[in-house]
């Protein structure tokens, strides 16, 4: 049975979630990004090899999407002007997905205002690991 501290760790962590993307939709919306174009970028420039730029399938992957709906973000994406297809000269059937200068804009902006979300997130998610009741 959950303590009245594990309800009082489980109501804290909730709403420090709902906060921080609630600060998160508007630091995105100023910056001209959606939740999924955020993400898009924060997973191209964070790809699995280091590069910068990664496969459709790792993006698909990563953001838990079907292959078609990666492509519609990505052709909507880079239609703004926020990411760019490469082909893979070693093997041409590979396309990978980079970030522009326009892209890297926004996504650099954005993430750098919510540096004090995600240090106050992690803080309270710190505070209440390994509480049982905390989802």
């Amino acid at each position: 049975m959950p303590s009245a501290d594990d309800y009082r760790g489980a109501a804290e962590l909730r709403g420090a979630l709902r906060r921080f993307w609630r600060q998160s939709e508007a630091v995105m919306r100023r910056h001209g990004l959606t939740t999924q174009r955020y993400e898009l970028l924060l997973a191209a420039k964070t790809s699995r090899d280091g590069t910068g730029r990664a496969t459709l399938g790792e993006l698909a992957e990563r953001l838990a999407l079907a292959a078609s709906s990666i492509t519609e973000l990505v052709a909507r994406s880079e239609a703004l002007g926020l990411v760019r297809r490469e082909l893979d000269p070693s093997r041409r059937r590979s396309v990978f997905v980079a970030v522009t200068s326009e892209g890297e804009r926004r996504l650099s902006a954005a993430v750098d205002e919510l540096a004090g979300e995600r240090a106050a997130l992690a803080e309270i998610v710190a505070r209440h690991a390994g509480d049982a009741g905390s989802s």
